[in-house]
């Protein structure tokens, strides 16, 4: 769901940037410094998924995995997903370095403010928490689809198909991606609850 470069305006830029820096600079205010290799590990996640590509119809589309960082990071999930952006963008030419603050909001946004929304959930029972991630993991993608078709729909009426397009490629990948996190979330709440403080918190 990276935007390439060549194609936002520049008003959406601007804007992305700054949302984006506010964006990493609460989590790096907010982050547990104990916790970063768990910020490092789920970045490192996030970079790999977001480098498998699945052909769906005329396109392709990718697990993004913004919902898990989301339920595990909260506000950290800023930081990690830029790092991870930066790196695909300098290493393999994903996205690129001047919509790297749009990429980084349109990702970083939806997994803060699904974990917010369904903390209550993600602090009970397991039922109640699988049910909680799963929310996250597909709300958290839509929320994502939404705001990167906004952002081309915004730059041109010429980008309408495409953002159209986009948001019909990602319906299957909301799905998976709740199954994903759903599971990931309920196994560190069994295995290893403390990477999950920040739910309790």
């Amino acid at each position: 769901m990276h935007i390439s470069e060549g194609v936002l305006s520049a008003p959406v830029l601007v804007s992305g940037a700054v949302l984006a820096a506010g964006g990493i600079a609460v989590g790096l205010k907010r982050m547990d410094y104990d916790r970063i290799m768990s910020v490092a590990i789920l970045s490192a996640a996030f970079f790999v998924g977001s480098l498998v590509h699945v052909p769906v119809g005329v396109g392709s589309a990718h697990l993004i995995l913004n919902g898990l960082l989301g339920v595990v990071l909260g506000w950290a999930a800023f930081p990690s997903i830029f790092v991870a952006l930066l790196l695909q963008a300098v290493l393999f030419q994903f996205g690129g370095l001047t919509v790297l603050g749009v990429n980084t909001f349109n990702m970083a946004a939806p997994a803060v403010l699904c974990f917010y929304l369904f903390r209550p959930l993600l602090r009970r029972g397991n039922g109640s928490r699988f049910v909680g991630a799963f929310c996250v993991g597909s709300l958290a993608v839509l929320m994502s689809t939404i705001l990167t078709s906004g952002a081309l729909a915004l730059s041109g009426d010429q980008f309408l198909p495409a953002a159209q397009a986009m948001f019909l490629w990602h319906v299957p990948v909301m799905i998976i991606e709740g199954v994903v996190t759903g599971f990931a979330f309920s196994f560190l709440a069994r295995v290893k609850p403390e990477v999950l403080s920040g739910v309790t918190a």
